[in-house]
């Protein structure tokens, strides 16, 4: 009897534990050895580029060491140039019995899958313009486990094109998605030119923001619905078709795949649908999503790219992207239960998947309508918009929702469960200069510093040997001015730490 239950056992485990991981990678510029007239200049086979034979097999054999070490089941590739390239990368890695590739004949590079699953049938999604050619979407259909399911792997127009182009790849992904049945399973990934949070960004960039603010990635794809972005949980309450990204899963400072001047990007991004979360067919696999990134292709804060020097090829390097994964099931998702009651919990999360409560949530700064929160022996955190919150008055909070505004962690909807009492002394929740061995450890984030002097110079204060940005909301002193600074909040914005003093009465002016 014992021995027929093992075996029900282990058979049910296989049965409900049936998994597969997809990947997204562009390898950056990776050609044959055909000369097609399409190629950029120091892709030309057998040129003075040292673009041969045995560059070519060196590239071929360095993004193999990344995809067997991968060893995902489905790998969309970007910005490649052939089906031969597909194939010499199978001969490598015979496990992906199943390729497909598209492109059109004037483009210079193109799309592509490897695979183990099987691949039923491809479909072009073309995207055309008078002036450009770029690339078409790939809509390739697979089947795991008599299941169906579509992959869009995408490319969209770089940032030396304007915000409308990237919105008319959109547009045409998302009418071939409204052809589907809204119980469908499908995953959007690629290369999209676009952040995660790219409406964040754009209004401030004149260059690209030919189309007042509105993004093909966030207002076309519905990854934002009214202005806030889309969490595991809202995307079971929306009506309309809506899409979360992954890249939520991460850690702020750890949502990268690409680095523009230094600065950390994420072009690549794996976009799921409501279906991927609805506990029928296949679901997505909570908290899977990830950043390839061994030391081999990053290192020392930099990708190691393809290396070409003064238009010479140096035979080293893989892309100057990084490839980006998750993992997917046949079974029920589980809906993972938080029960936080901490502050520091909700450093944990990017979103928030249910509410929960925040037991003597002490107001230890206010300015205007915002607030800054602590628990006793606890962590920080900010409020944006807090008007009936009262300085130093103890709280019991609902927070609804949470976000991060170019880093900094926020509490972004609440509500106020129980007014406890007035503290009496507010010292022991502020943090001065001698308790913070490293001001870039983000443990600190959100926290009030009291009571320090420092030279304010070139926007920044200088005390103790250090350097750190500041920014004053109002009433800027000028520089080569000692100040002693009363309260500061120490902040966090676009990777770096920076103190903010947000009032006239937060520092007097010493000399």
């Amino acid at each position: 009897m014992k021995k027929y239950l093992l075996l029900f056992i282990f058979f049910t485990t296989l049965l409900f534990s049936k998994e597969f991981s997809v990947t997204s990678y562009n390898v950056e510029n990776f050609f044959d050895l055909n000369y097609d007239k399409t190629e950029y200049e120091e892709y030309i086979p057998n040129s003075k580029s040292n673009w041969n034979k045995s560059t070519y097999n060196k590239k071929i054999e360095n993004i193999t060491k990344v995809l067997k070490e991968l060893d995902s089941s489905i790998i969309a590739l970007q910005e490649i140039e052939s089906k031969l390239i597909l194939k010499d990368l199978q001969r490598k890695l015979p496990k992906y019995k199943y390729i497909t590739f598209v492109k059109y004949p004037n483009s210079s590079v193109g799309l592509g899958f490897l695979s183990k699953i099987k691949i039923l049938h491809n479909n072009q999604i073309k995207v055309r313009f008078q002036d450009k050619t770029f690339r078409p979407i790939l809509e390739t259909t697979f089947i795991f486990d008599k299941i169906k399911f579509k992959i869009f792997n995408n490319h969209w127009p770089s940032k030396k094109s304007k915000e409308s182009y990237r919105i008319k790849y959109a547009y045409a992904l998302l009418n071939a998605i409204k052809e589907l049945p809204k119980d469908y399973d499908y995953i959007i990934l690629g290369d999209f030119n676009s952040n995660y949070n790219e409406k964040e960004t754009l209004k401030f960039d004149k260059l690209l923001n030919d189309s007042s603010a509105i993004t093909g990635i966030n207002d076309i794809l519905n990854t934002t619905i009214k202005k806030e972005f889309i969490n595991k949980s809202s995307i079971l309450e929306q009506k309309q078709r809506a899409h979360y990204n992954l890249w939520f899963e991460l850690k702020y400072q750890d949502r990268f795949s690409y680095k523009f001047k230094g600065q950390n990007s994420t072009p690549d991004n794996i976009i799921l649908p409501i279906s991927m979360f609805d506990k029928k067919n296949i679901s997505y696999i909570n908290n899977s999503f990830k950043v390839f990134k061994p030391p081999y292709l990053y290192d020392n804060k930099k990708i190691n790219r393809w290396q070409i020097k003064n238009g010479i090829h140096k035979k080293v390097g893989f892309s100057d992207h990084l490839p980006i994964s998750a993992s997917f099931k046949i079974s029920n998702f589980e809906k993972i239960e938080q029960n936080y009651s901490k502050i520091s919990d909700l450093y944990k999360t990017s979103q928030l998947e249910q509410e929960f409560d925040l037991k003597q949530a002490v107001v230890i700064y206010k300015n205007k309508d915002s607030a800054i929160i602590k628990q006793e022996d606890n962590r920080a955190i900010f409020i944006y918009k807090a008007p009936y919150l009262k300085l130093a008055y103890s709280y019991d909070l609902r927070v609804k929702s949470i976000n991060e505004f170019f880093g900094l962690k926020q509490i972004e909807n609440f509500s106020t469960i129980k007014v406890n009492k007035k503290i009496k002394e507010l010292n022991p929740y502020y943090l001065k200069v001698e308790d913070i061995n490293n001001f870039e450890d983000l443990k600190y984030q959100n926290e009030v510093l009291v009571n320090f002097e420092a030279l304010y110079k070139d926007k920044k204060l200088e005390f103790n040997n250090q350097k750190i940005k500041v920014y004053f909301k109002n009433h800027i002193p000028k520089d080569n001015k000692r100040i002693f600074v009363k309260k500061a909040h120490i902040a966090y914005f676009k990777q770096y730490v920076q103190l903010i003093i947000y009032s006239k009465e937060d520092f007097e002016i010493i000399n």
